[in-house]
């Protein structure tokens, strides 16, 4: 609820502190003294719009500054707290500040704000009813909200809203993926040849040493085989059987003298084994040689398949990398890329099931949701049916349309369900319902928000509800059913009401009048909280003007002794 309104600067306000009470509160004065300035500063408290036209005269600023207590409200205090914002001990100072040169500011708990932060905290909840003002009751989709939630559908309603994003989720990736479908298929085309490829040369890192020792002794045959056989009668002599020595036959020579004279020295022992032991490996070596002469033929077959082998790796080499390791390498990324693209195919099909599963359980979620609205829109018709009769609308009518709305395709329904709720109202006998937003009277669109709040009026408790001229065209008896249903409203809510009627005044639990007059050649409005004796007075005025004589004062206290009485 509001504790306290101060106003500055705005309209021919110069200066008012308004302290409302729970329940309801009135605001009397003469036509024109300034008492819709009063729902103007609440509407810029809930973010609505500003104009400079709104400053007083003379003034370079206005300021508006209401103190909420946020005692109950746990969703309220839940979005204060996500934007860093803070009610110490539950009470909340919230300030909008208008500048004739400039942009305006906006401040909640001390803290600059942006000025939507204002309607994004109150949207919902300072609500504020008159001619001139852009109402919730106008906005269909909020129609939709009150119906839910006054049927006890808003689980259904957000599991509809979740299964619709989900569906839109899926619809999406399923359009990327099939959007990517052919680039896709190329692409896999593509790494499919290249593994292939790869894999049927068979590839091992250690064949290209092979290869090319095999192909220099195969290519180089004659050769090897002429100066081997030279090397090979070097080392063993008598390869031409001219009974020369070789180089092995000279050390087995050179080993024994050298044993005969280390018997005369013994210090050339050491040498002489040595030189033993070079005949032997010179022998060896001559062995080695031979068999590998042996092996040495001319293959221009074996050849040519080892040029053929080699010029495949190299063009593979060419394309993948510049060894056989990189070209493997290649070769297990393109894989791994194959397996993921042949994965995105299977991924698209688990998204068309899990797609086609999502539309099924959102048309059993819709459906609930509208056999549950079409229920509750029917008992809440009644009940605000019955409300407007008790505000002297007799033949007014009121239903709930629940016109269908053509979903998306593929999908069962639209985000909120499959209709779009909304509230029509006919206020004369003859007259076709229509929308709220062509509802033309704002007494007749004041009343129905009262019917309408009034059959609602156990749903959200704790908002702050603002009437203007929702006693116009009315009097007598019905004036009374008017303060009575403001006054049973005001029970759930905190009720702010601009009345001309001594019948609703008479209701309030805290009562303002509002004068205006002229200081220093300036018309001012002043706003003061009336009591006692000067209350009776106020609303013996507003029953029998100006005159107020001993029969409209009698007829005053008669009206607050019978709200007394009735409370």
């Amino acid at each position: 609820m509001i504790e306290t309104l101060r106003i500055e600067n705005v309209a021919i306000v110069e200066r008012a502190e308004l302290e409302f009470g729970p329940g309801l509160n009135v605001l009397t004065g003469e036509t024109g003294a300034g008492k819709s300035i009063v729902l103007g500063a609440l509407a810029l408290l809930a973010g609505g719009r500003a104009s400079a036209d709104a400053i007083r005269d003379g003034a370079t600023s206005a300021q508006v500054e209401a103190v909420f207590r946020t005692d109950g409200l746990a969703e309220l205090e839940a979005l204060l707290d996500e934007r860093g914002l803070e009610a110490e001990e539950h009470e909340l100072i919230v300030q909008r500040a208008l500048a004739a040169a400039g942009r305006g500011r906006a401040r909640v708990g001390g803290q600059l704000v942006p000025i939507g932060v204002l309607a994004e905290l109150f949207q919902g909840r300072i609500e504020v009813s008159s001619q001139h003002d852009s109402q919730a009751l106008l906005r269909p989709e909020v129609h939709g909200f009150l119906l839910d939630r006054t049927g006890g559908l808003l689980g259904v309603r957000a599991a509809v809203s979740e299964g619709y994003a989900r569906l839109r989720e899926l619809d999406a990736e399923l359009g990327r993926l099939r959007t990517e479908a052919q680039e896709r298929a190329r692409r896999q085309d593509f790494l499919s040849f290249q593994v292939k490829e790869i894999d049927e040369a068979e590839l091992d890192p250690t064949e290209v040493g092979e290869l090319g020792a095999r192909h220099g002794r195969l290519a180089h045959a004659g050769r090897i085989r002429e100066e081997g056989a030279a090397v090979l009668a070097a080392l063993s002599g008598d390869a031409l059987g001219d009974g020369s020595r070789g180089g092995a036959d000279l050390l087995s020579d050179a080993a024994r003298r050298l044993e005969g004279l280390a018997r005369l020295d013994t210090g050339l022992s050491g040498l002489a084994e040595r030189v033993a032991a070079l005949a032997s490996e010179t022998r060896e070596a001559a062995l080695d040689l031979e068999r590998n002469l042996d092996g040495v033929e001319d293959d221009p077959a074996a050849l040519a398949a080892i040029d053929e082998r080699m010029a495949r790796i190299q063009e593979l080499q060419r394309k993948y990398g510049e060894g056989v390791e990189e070209v493997l390498r290649f070769r297990d990324q393109a894989a791994r890329e194959l397996a993921s693209s042949e994965g995105a195919d299977a991924r698209e099909a688990e998204i068309a099931g899990e797609r086609e599963a999502c539309v099924e359980s959102l048309a059993k979620e819709a459906a609930a949701l509208s056999d549950g609205r079409r229920k509750a829109g029917r008992k809440l018709a009644k009940a605000v049916q019955a409300g407007l009769r008790d505000l002297a609308m007799p033949q007014a009518r009121f239903e709930v349309g629940l016109d269908p709305v053509a979903p998306p395709d593929g999908a069962p329904c639209g985000p909120t369900g499959a209709e779009a709720p909304e509230f029509r109202f006919s206020a004369n006998a003859g007259e076709a319902l229509r929308s709220f937003r062509k509802v033309a009277s704002g007494g007749e669109l004041s009343r129905a928000l009262l019917a309408i709040k009034g059959a609602l009026r156990e749903h959200g408790r704790g908002m702050v509800l603002v009437f203007d001229e929702v006693d116009a065209g009315v009097g007598g008896r019905a004036a009374d059913r008017v303060g009575r249903a403001l006054a049973e409203l005001a029970r759930h809510h905190q009720v702010l009401c601009i009345t001309h009627l001594p019948q609703v005044a008479a209701f309030a639990d805290v009562h303002f009048r509002v004068e205006k007059r002229a200081r220093k050649g300036r018309t001012v409005a002043g706003l003061a909280r009336v009591e006692g004796e000067e209350r009776v007075r106020e609303i013996a005025r507003m029953a029998g003007g100006e005159e107020v004589g001993e029969a409209t004062l009698t007829h005053a206290r008669e009206l607050l002794a019978r709200r007394a009485s009735s409370a």
